[in-house]
């Protein structure tokens, strides 16, 4: 016969391969596809722990009187990141039940550092406790 390739004839270089014949991929087709995962998590999870590593504002609660279970009093600190931002926090005394019976918003003028509160919560039923229950910048 002569050198030319028919269909059906192969060289005796070429050697048959039933996964190029049938399309099987390689096993290791998921790397790539992990690797840019992990790459896209890890940077995102760099970025998370960083921002949320200093928060904008953040409050403590430092301690509560209820001796006049109408009149709580609350004690509270309040960081913020740029202190000459006026912050507000949201105030709230609670019942046995937990539901809250009185509630004020405490506006915080813009100061240097970490600022220290005192608040009086008026409130319609007998107070048990007290907390901050939330904190924003204006």
């Amino acid at each position: 016969m002569s050198d030319a390739n028919f269909q059906g004839e192969s060289n005796n270089s070429d050697v048959f391969d039933f996964n190029d014949r049938y399309g099987v991929r390689s096993q290791r087709a998921w790397v790539p596809y992990a690797l840019s995962f992990a790459i896209i998590g890890g940077a995102w999870l760099i970025w998370a722990g960083v921002h949320h590593a200093e928060p904008e504002i953040s409050h403590s609660l430092i301690s509560f009187n209820n001796a006049d279970p109408r009149n709580t009093e609350i004690r509270y600190t309040i960081a913020r990141r740029d202190p000459s931002q006026v912050a507000i926090c949201i105030i709230a005394a609670r019942d046995l039940d937990k539901v809250i019976v009185g509630q004020i918003v405490d506006h915080i003028p813009a100061t240097s550092g970490t600022t220290e509160r005192t608040v009086r919560i008026p409130s319609r039923a007998d107070a048990v406790n007290a907390g901050v229950e939330t904190c924003y910048l204006d």
